[in-house]
């Protein structure tokens, strides 16, 4: 009877929703064109005559190769085919299909790349010169994984003035990447698919099965044969693969197969399944029919299995054999939604979308007015490639902004370094403010082990004698900005008032508001806004702004707040800042007009243990050491970032008569802008991650923190494509 019921409803969703339209699957060799069919013959056999009459049956379309597919799909003589994640962007940016499903497998929706080798002496930092074997052209573990990953440690160079392909080409001896006839033919020379002049018949170094060597398993096939010496494959590939092999890691060792999740180049999304945009519906409630009945817990598993291919003689036929379910999508998904706004940005940064005035200009990321003069400055000032310079609201606002494509980079804070490595982001330089920068001969950056830090101090008025560290309870506070590692991070750990002490709460912006009256710390909101003053009228803007445009913002900001504003209004009675620029101001209290006639010893130092003590002692009483600033940007644009920086140092070095300066700030009215005034030089640590940068100490302490404070960046960066579906 339940039989009966299963039947019906199959019959009205066929009925209502196809509407006696065929589904032409469109396959790209014998054996999945086999399998093809026996779905087709399955599907008869499980519905009712009506049902079948309805949608016309399944056929089946046998062309040459996945791009055959998506072309065929475009001019309404195929429907459906399910492709590689890095297809799936190049058939809906570039052809206008549209994704209506993602493969999920046991992990979630997504695949790690990895490199498979069989000699035990190679190592991932030296593959120039080998012989290597692809799954697919531009497919995500075998192409724009493992080359973002070369491309990012500067292990292999790209001259941007050609495509990438031919850049590979070169740095490979000899390859098989199938579907890479078209843009570099001697991509190809390893490959073994029967060669012809004849379209249909020639299968060489085509993304069809017919290709030996096509595919993650094809791939592993050519690794086995001896002809390549190394494999970049799915993580999937390995389970039908010998221990003779071993996986190349990112730090230059060999780890067993097994132990993919920690030996990979990368993860992306799996593969997805494209149709027309006018058959989206159609399609998707075909989709989900044949899961019903033939997916993994289907109905009519016994007579056929979807995510099987075995008894066809190859293997992921219509779809990988590992493949779960198949996740549906809704039909409003933008592909950044479906693929994930990394691969994305990946893809664009490989060139997916050919050449554009992007892949010359670097886009640096500004946080105020005055930090776009000076960034327009800069960009006016050098010689090297272009600069464009861009407007956001927060540090917050520009992780973001890298992420989503929209710029390219910005110096950050640790605190930010660390929500920006979470995010993705990687470091290319660091800002260095130790001694005299001194160049080993050749090298045009610093490289140290030295990762010279700066400290977090609490300033108050001398003249304010009735406050130290302990009694800041009902005090007014001036915090720098939200996430400020001086204004932030640091003071909560200290007892700040008798009722309030290091034991607190880990939230900071919980423990300011319970001990503080008000505040100012940019970016928060309620009692800690009330203390900040807003924009000037050149840089209008709401009061406690998370930018230089709210005038007791950063250093100099927190500085200002203390003092109070020109009429001696709106001001604190502690402020959290950094040491490294304080004395210069002090200073520049004056010089801007702010306030004239304060020194530095009108201030004095909070020290934890309640004392206080004059600026000059701030080594023994300070809050807390902070790594140096970071400069964060995509993996793909590490080089391009690199070594348009250094270019930029070197020019300025060259001319130091010239009028800006990229490490001052005060002529601008502010400190801090773009990078830190304290900073010498860039330090060279593409090498190192964030978390060795940091510092373990700092990273664990911002990682506690941050595991209970809500974070909308870092809520945004935690929407993980590979297990949202």
């Amino acid at each position: 009877r339940m039989q009966g019921l299963n039947a019906i409803l199959l019959f009205f969703i066929f009925v209502c929703c196809i509407r006696g339209k065929k589904m032409r699957w469109c396959t790209v060799s014998d054996p999945e064109q086999r399998k093809c069919a026996e779905l087709a013959k399955a599907l008869v056999a499980v519905l009712p005559p009506a049902a079948v009459a309805a949608f016309a049956r399944l056929s089946c379309i046998r062309v040459s190769s996945t791009t055959d597919c998506i072309d065929r799909i475009r001019a309404n003589r195929a429907d459906i085919v399910t492709l590689d994640a890095g297809e799936v962007y190049s058939a809906v940016k570039q052809f206008g299909l549209v994704t209506i499903a993602k493969e999920i497998y046991s992990g979630g929706g997504c695949i790690l790349s990895v490199a498979v080798v069989r000699n035990s002496s190679l190592d991932i930092r030296s593959l120039q010169g080998l012989r290597s074997c692809h799954s697919g052209f531009r497919w995500t573990a075998g192409w724009s994984l493992p080359l973002g990953f070369l491309l990012s440690r500067n292990y292999l160079n790209w001259s941007k003035e050609q495509p990438l392909s031919r850049d590979v080409s070169t740095f490979f001896s000899a390859s098989c990447v199938p579907g890479a006839a078209a843009m570099a033919p001697t991509l190809c020379s390893l490959c073994q698919g029967q060669k012809s002049y004849i379209r249909q018949k020639n299968s060489h170094c085509e993304m069809s099965h017919s290709e030996p060597f096509y595919n993650s398993h094809g791939a592993l096939r050519c690794l086995r044969s001896g002809a390549g010496d190394v494999a970049f494959v799915d993580h999937l590939a390995l389970e039908s693969v010998q221990d003779e092999f071993k996986l190349l890691c990112t730090d230059g060792t060999q780890a067993p197969l097994s132990h993919y999740r920690n030996c990979n180049l990368g993860r992306g999304p799996g593969g997805g399944t494209v149709t027309r945009f006018n058959f989206r519906k159609i399609a998707s409630k075909f989709l989900l029919t044949v899961q019903m009945l033939f997916g993994q817990r289907g109905r009519e598993r016994r007579r056929f299995q979807l995510f099987n291919s075995s008894s066809f003689g190859e293997n992921n036929l219509l779809f990988k054999d590992l493949t779960d379910k198949l996740a549906v999508l809704p039909d409003d998904m933008d592909v950044s939604q479906v693929l994930g706004l990394d691969y994305v940005a990946l893809l664009k940064g490989l060139g997916h979308e050919g050449s554009s005035l992007e892949d010359s200009v670097v886009r640096w990321c500004c946080i105020s007015h005055a930090e776009q003069k000076k960034c327009e400055q800069w960009a006016l000032n050098i010689k090297s490639d272009p600069l464009v310079c861009v407007q956001a609201i927060s540090m917050r606002d520009c992780i973001e902004k890298i992420k989503r494509d929209e710029v390219d980079a910005v110096s950050l804070d640790a605190t930010h370094s660390f929500i920006a490595g979470k995010c993705g982001l990687v470091p290319v330089v660091t800002e260095y403010y130790g001694g005299k920068c001194v160049l080993s001969e050749g090298s045009t950056h610093l490289e140290t082990d030295v990762l010279p830090s700066v400290v977090g101090v609490a300033v108050v008025k001398r003249s304010s004698r009735n406050v130290f560290m302990g009694n800041l309870g009902g005090r007014r506070s001036c915090l720098g900005h939200m996430y400020s590692p001086a204004g932030w991070l640091l003071p909560y750990r200290h007892t700040l008032s008798l009722e309030h002490n290091s034991s607190s709460p880990c939230d900071p912006n919980q423990v300011y508001n319970d001990v503080f009256w008000k505040g100012c710390l940019p970016g928060s909101q309620g009692n800690l806004c009330k203390v900040c003053l807003g924009g000037t009228v050149e840089a209008a803007t709401k009061r406690c702004a998370d930018n230089h445009n709210e005038r007791y913002y950063g250093n100099m900001g927190a500085l200002r707040c203390l003092v109070g504003d020109p009429s001696g209004k709106s001001y604190g009675d502690v402020a959290f800042l950094e040491q490294h620029n304080l004395l210069a101001n002090i200073l520049g209290l004056s010089s801007t007009g702010w306030a004239e006639g304060w020194t530095s010893s009108d201030y004095e130092l909070l020290c934890a243990d309640g004392r206080r003590a004059p600026l000059s002692e701030w080594e023994s009483c300070n809050l807390g050491d902070i790594p140096p600033n970071s400069i964060m940007t995509r993996s793909v644009l590490t080089a391009r970032v690199h070594d348009f920086l250094i270019k930029s140092q070197e020019t300025f070095a060259a001319n130091p008569n010239t009028e800006f300066k990229l490490f001052e700030s005060l002529q601008y009215g502010e400190s801090d802008l773009l990078f830190k005034d304290a900073t010498h030089c860039f330090m060279h640590t593409r090498h190192m991650d964030y978390r060795t940068i940091l510092g373990e100490e700092f990273y664990s302490h911002a990682e506690t923190v941050f595991n209970c404070t809500h974070s909308d960046i870092l809520e945004f960066c935690n929407q993980d494509v590979c297990s949202i579906f």
